[in-house]
């Protein structure tokens, strides 16, 4: 599997060119700077990009918008985000185009490699793997009336954001100490109450997450 990996710091860049190549992973370009991204993406065209948000020249918000240029040149290209902050403005839109393959992970709140390869897989997949205070941050910025949050009761919201984190039926059911087949349910009233028809599991799970993110 072929990665860009865009991050300035070398010993964090360093680091993570050597644990992604122990798993497996060939790294097509590592580069420190937005622009260099940009073309890495362009002409390299990987099977998945893992992107710091603040890169140079701007250190602002360059990784994000190098993202979001590159899927829409090529649309559904797996982007995993590795930031110190959540942009939200960027975030939402990386999330609401509706492809999938997308992933937001706080870099101090990845605990060890495992988690963060699994991360990089998922994606990589066409699935998500959101970090919870993400998730909480963006709908902490959504207003209004008749959103899909209010639709939810709270136990589907737990649901919906294990699902964000990319959690299995079982993994779902053992942290909120239910069966599999209440969790079943549940993610079942989650598509009907988001408007999603019936199509492949997998999908809607990516769909409902990106829909719920998105309103």
């Amino acid at each position: 599997m072929r990665v860009v990996l865009a991050e300035d710091l070398f010993l964090l860049r360093d680091g993570l060119v050597r644990l992604l190549e122990a798993h497996d992973f060939q790294i097509a370009a590592a580069v420190d700077n937005g622009p260099g991204l940009t073309r890495a993406l362009a002409d390299l065209r990987p099977d998945v990009a893992i992107v710091d948000v603040r890169l140079p020249p701007s250190f602002t918000d360059e990784g994000l918008q190098c993202a979001l240029q590159a899927r829409s040149e090529q649309p559904g290209l797996p982007v995993l985000v590795l930031s110190q902050h959540v942009e939200r403005l960027y975030a939402r839109e990386l999330l609401a185009d509706g492809n999938g393959g997308v992933g937001y992970l706080l870099k101090d709140r990845v605990f060890d490699a495992d988690q963060f390869i699994d991360a990089v897989r998922r994606v990589a997949a066409g699935g998500t793997a959101m970090d919870p205070q993400v998730i909480q941050q963006l709908l902490a910025q959504r207003g209004g009336h008749n959103t899909p949050l209010e639709r939810l009761t709270p136990r589907e919201r737990e649901v919906i954001e294990l699902m964000a984190q990319g959690r299995s039926n079982a993994a779902i059911a053992e942290r909120l100490v239910v069966t599999e087949r209440a969790v079943a349910k549940h993610t079942s009233n989650i598509f009907t109450k988001l408007g999603l028809p019936p199509s492949d599991d997998d999908n809607r799970r990516v769909l409902a997450v990106l829909t719920y993110l998105e309103r």
